[in-house]
This record gives structure tokens, sequence and C-alpha cells, in this order.
């Protein structure tokens, strides 16, 4: 049985959020086919015409779910940065080591992004959150790369740079993936000193570890 949450008459983004947190829980325990509106009303505690209020459509909800487990993920990213020195190598070498380790490392993360990412390709909504979403991290990524070139007097160039964050992106993607599905095959800090050593070697850069 789908266990119900308490809705607390709260201010309407908390509401809001709530449903949305709903959804997310119901995709992780039986995929996007299980975020049916009376599955989220439930888990939600509302009744279904309570969503309506808030979203016009389900498949506007489940986009918004999207949205905020990406963003959620690149702020875990960011998490912490300002308590770095302001050296934009150790920046971005903390925004990459960020990206690879826990929170944002993480099973059910992991398996709310591959249930939605199979919207992407036939759901205009979700391809285009998932865009904007891809592009905001993309872009942070991107902007720490030149920052850490540029403090080190490396020439380089809006082509270079993007093409660089779009490598560096998939790179993370990737190990971010393998961490998740199977964190028992790696050794504490290895996906770490490997996203860092291996972006540093891309970027020709000495990136602290």
């Amino acid at each position: 049985m789908t266990a119900r949450r308490t809705f607390k008459r709260e201010g309407e983004e908390a509401r809001r959020a709530a449903l949305i947190d709903a959804t997310l829980d119901c995709i992780a325990e039986g995929g996007p086919q299980a975020a049916t509106v009376r599955a989220i009303a439930l888990k939600a505690g509302v009744t279904p015409g309570l969503i309506k209020h808030y979203f016009d459509t389900k498949e506007e909800l489940v986009a918004s779910a999207h949205e905020t487990l990406m963003t959620r993920m690149t702020e875990a990213s960011a998490a912490a940065l300002d308590d770095l020195p302001a050296d934009p190598l150790a920046r971005l070498a903390g925004f990459i080591a960020n990206a690879v380790t826990p929170p944002v490392v993480d099973p059910r993360a992991m398996a709310l992004w591959a249930a939605s990412m199979q919207l992407v390709p036939r759901d205009a909504a979700m391809r285009e959150v998932h865009e904007a979403t891809y592009l905001a991290f993309r872009d942070r990524l991107e902007g720490m790369i030149a920052d850490a070139l540029r403090s080190t007097g490396k020439p380089h160039d809006r082509a270079t740079t993007r093409a660089f964050a779009i490598a560096g992106n998939a790179l993370l993607d990737g190990l971010w993936i393998e961490a998740s599905v199977l964190p028992d095959q790696f050794a504490q800090g290895e996906m770490r000193a490997i996203a860092i050593r291996t972006l540093a070697r891309l970027l020709d850069l000495k990136l602290p570890e």
C-alpha cells in the first residue's frame, strides 16, 4: 500500500513542493507509469482535484519533478564552494569532486533520472526541462573551467571552453551513474580522484585533490 504523506495547511510554494516530492516518490517506487494523479494525491495526502490547482496536467507535474531533481543535484555539486579558497583551481576541483560523491551520488536519484530520461525524447515539456537543467550545470562547469584557465594564463576561447565543458560533463555523468549503481565496486575517494585527475589532464591543469 502507498504510504500517505501528511499534508499540512501551508503556503502555496510548500504545497507545490510537497506534490513534487510525492511525484518523485511515486516514480522512485514504480517508474513514470506509477506516477498517476491518484497515486500522487494519495502519497501527498490530498484529493486528486487539488493537484489541478497547482498543475494543469500530470505531464506538467512530472516535468516539474524532473526539474526539481536535476536542480537539486546541480545545487549539491555547488555546495560548500563558498567555503573554498578564491583560487579558481580549488573551486573547479571542488565542483568536480562534489559531482561524483554523495549526496549527489545516490542510487535513488540515479533511478529517478533514468526513469525520467525515457520521457525526454517523446515529451516536449520534459525535453525543455532537461535541456534547461543540463545547460545550467554545463554552463556553470564551463565558467569554472574558463576561470581556471584564465588564472593560469592558458590561452582559450569560447569554443575551447565549451568543448571542455561538454566533455567534462559527459565524464562526470558517466562516473556518477557508475558510482550510484555499483557503489561497492569503488574504493572511498576513488571516483573523486579519477574525476579530478582526468579533468586536469584534459585541461592541462594541476588541480588540487
